[in-house]
């Protein structure tokens, strides 16, 4: 090697040292930290930390330490929550400390945390997007998309019945629709359309740059600042490419709405709803800016998470017939096959709402929260939180607690129903969305998206296990993926029509679009 490589390597000892001092730092007022396994000398519990499945490896450290645990990796204090009582206390009763995020270089190069709401740090630029979204995307405001969410879902019903086996595409092509058109007013192509490759492309950038060990630049900030040419400078080029890629996922779609706007073309929509609540002055760069930040929000945190759910669906169904058999009398009391599904009929159809809710509790999404950050040291019982902690809540853990839920990993709608066939509202569920002041303000929109199409795929089409050449139903593993948003891993099942008369009603819808 030569002396280039030498003096990198050893400045990268150098900073592993400086940062791995904290895991040495002493407790406050003779509190202590929570409990853990012990750590290691300079690098704490790096080998301690899992990789895999990291929601149920830290939920089983609940029995070994208790509620509340402490590690530290390179000298960051990582607290992990495993209790919704906790969880409750720290997240929600001390907002005003613990709703800040974690500093992540890379989406700081590549401007991703500036736009992002739910990157974005704890601060004024913060909140002054917050209220944006909150009034975009509130309950009342919702309603007023329902008639576009029933649209689009009427197109993904026909998708299905067209190339049932495409059903993921379908789902992704059904939750970018719902996404931008709220975001921008645009009605995206029916495949390969600009501004959805734009934005897939910068959000895959953005969550490959902040996979663990990824990038050294996420451990040592302090790499930023050194020139390009020593060994190990790779992720500043790609940071520059991936900035130019988020840029354009900002300010396209926005363009495109300015645009509209000035020849009276534009359709409703968050950008739309905002601009002209500047009728008389126009909007300074800032509002602006925060306008745009909000819209892309919204689709980068709304798409994916809604066809993960949506996802989560068609494999209940696959791996509980008797469940999908229950919701489907359900549908045909009310309906008596003569009709679709309608937002109205969702108060006489209690097990399917039952159903939806145990899809978000059954395999939350995000099963590990974001990690919030404190911005004040803080004491929780005989425990001492340092300043700038990243805190964990671990939202699989408290939806799959046995006492709250008994046989947690069973998917049972029955759950949610009352003795007398009611539906019976779960407010813990919320712990799937976030907490405290961080808590999703498009939840009522994705929860209407998800209740829509479960609700029409039940009352139109069977899903059943796939079968092979010789009849044999091919296995389904059940297995998610790992990462920030979890999906089920890829599987095979059948999608039919109940009946001729449901295909029919499926492909009535198309007329009624025309």
């Amino acid at each position: 090697m030569n002396i280039l490589t030498w003096s990198f390597l050893l400045l990268c000892l150098v900073l592993i040292l400086f940062k791995a001092l904290g895991y040495l730092r002493p407790s406050s007022d003779g509190n202590e930290l929570p409990p853990g396994p012990r750590p290691l000398p300079i690098i704490g519990n790096v080998f301690d930390l899992p990789t895999k499945q990291v929601w149920s490896e830290f939920a089983k450290w609940t029995d070994t330490y208790g509620p509340i645990i402490s590690v530290s990796a390179l000298g960051q204090r990582i607290v992990i929550i495993n209790s919704l009582s906790i969880a409750r206390d720290l997240l929600e009763k001390r907002s005003n400390i613990f709703s800040d995020r974690p500093y992540i270089p890379m989406l700081d190069l590549m401007g991703f945390d500036v736009f992002n709401l739910t990157m974005r740090r704890f601060g004024l630029e913060w909140r002054a997007g917050r209220r944006i979204a909150d009034h975009s995307l509130r309950p009342a405001a919702t309603l007023t998309y329902r008639p576009f969410l029933v649209s689009k879902n009427h197109q993904l019903m026909q998708q299905l019945l067209r190339t049932p086996d495409n059903f993921v595409e379908h789902l992704r092509h059904f939750a970018a629709a719902i996404a931008m058109n709220i975001a921008y007013g645009y009605e995206i192509a029916p495949a390969n359309d600009r501004y959805v490759a734009i934005a897939e492309d910068a959000i895959d950038r953005a969550v490959n740059a902040c996979l663990p060990g990824r990038r050294l630049v996420n451990i040592f900030p302090s790499l930023r600042h050194l020139p390009e040419w020593l060994p190990g400078m790779g992720f500043k080029d790609y940071a520059r490419e991936a900035a130019k890629c988020t840029a354009e996922m900002v300010d396209r779609p926005y363009a495109f709405v300015k645009e509209q706007m000035q020849h009276g073309l534009a359709l409703p929509s968050i950008c739309k709803e905002n601009l002209e609540s500047y009728d008389l002055v126009s909007p300074t760069t800032e509002q602006e800016n925060m306008i745009k930040y909000v819209a892309a929000t919204v689709y980068a945190a709304g798409a994916d998470t809604t066809v993960g759910v949506l996802h989560t669906f068609f494999l209940a169904m696959t791996l509980y017939p008797s469940i999908q058999t229950r919701a489907q009398a359900e549908i045909d009391s009310v309906l008596e096959g003569k009709a679709l599904p309608t937002f109205e009929d969702e108060p006489n159809l209690p097990y399917v709402k039952a159903l939806c809710m145990e899809l978000i509790r059954w395999k939350p999404i995000t099963p590990v929260a974001i990690p919030h950050v404190n911005i004040e040291a803080d004491v929780y019982g005989k425990y001492y939180i340092p300043k700038g902690s990243q805190i964990i809540a671990n939202a699989w853990a408290m939806l799959h607690d046995p006492v709250a839920y008994p046989n947690p990993d069973d998917f049972s709608p029955e759950r949610f129903i009352g003795p007398h066939g009611e539906f019976v509202e779960d407010p813990d569920l919320t712990v799937a969305f976030g907490w405290g002041r961080r808590l999703c303000p498009g939840r009522h929109l994705a929860l209407s998206s998800v209740w829509i199409v479960v609700a029409t795929v039940l009352a139109t089409f069977h899903i059943a296990k796939a079968k092979d050449e010789y009849g044999k139903e091919i296995d389904v593993s059940g297995e998610y993926t790992d990462g920030l948003v979890s999906h089920p891993m890829p599987f095979k099942c059948t999608i039919t029509p109940r009946s001729e008369d449901a295909a029919f009603l499926v492909k009535s819808t198309l007329t009624m679009q025309t």
